[in-house]
């Protein structure tokens, strides 16, 4: 595999100079951080499940998970403040782009059905969440090694502030977008 980093620095940085019309080149925009986020509310009921979800996000990212915690009692799910409910992993530098291109090269065409990424999942400040429903996408993790299938949420932030610069950023770096119909 190329060093996407690399890539980024020499072409696809001043490719999108061109075409979004910015003079100075630390204005264009950047991946900043990719943050791999999931929710475990059965670990409420199952202590184990942060451990086995915990291993296996370590494999995936290549590094350890923090755990999330709950902020706020919420009877009708019978959480309370400080109870562990998920987990996250913040990605930079090397391990971001590494990241990133395994899941463009690798990940995405194993997905079942896969036709490329929604457009809609843009918020307000141009990052982009990207939702998996099973973690037994990556090639890391074994199917027989899986206690449960869950899903992960793998936000892209961006330095953009603008959705297109942001979507035409993504695009260069190897996201398969869905096509219009």
């Amino acid at each position: 595999m190329t060093n996407l980093r690399e890539l980024y620095q020499k072409e696809i940085r001043k490719k999108l100079a061109t075409e979004l019309g910015i003079k100075n080149i630390m204005s264009v925009p950047r991946l900043l951080k990719i943050v791999i986020n999931t929710g475990l509310g059965e670990a409420l009921v199952n202590k184990k499940a942060i451990d086995n979800m915990s291993s296996q996000l370590a494999i995936i990212c290549g590094q350890k998970p923090i755990i999330t915690y709950s902020r706020q009692d919420i009877s009708t799910f019978k959480l309370r403040k400080g109870e562990a409910i998920g987990l996250k992993v913040t990605l930079r530098g090397k391990k971001m782009f590494d990241f990133f291109e395994r899941l463009v090269k690798i990940v995405l065409p194993r997905i079942r059905d896969f036709r490329g990424v929604p457009l809609r999942a843009f918020d307000n400040s141009a990052n982009y969440t990207l939702g998996l429903k099973e973690q037994i996408v990556f090639p890391e993790i074994e199917y027989n090694q899986v206690d449960k299938v869950r899903g992960l949420e793998i936000t892209f932030v961006t330095s953009s502030h603008d959705k297109i610069m942001a979507k035409r950023l993504l695009e260069l770096l190897g996201i398969p977008f869905e096509k219009n119909k």
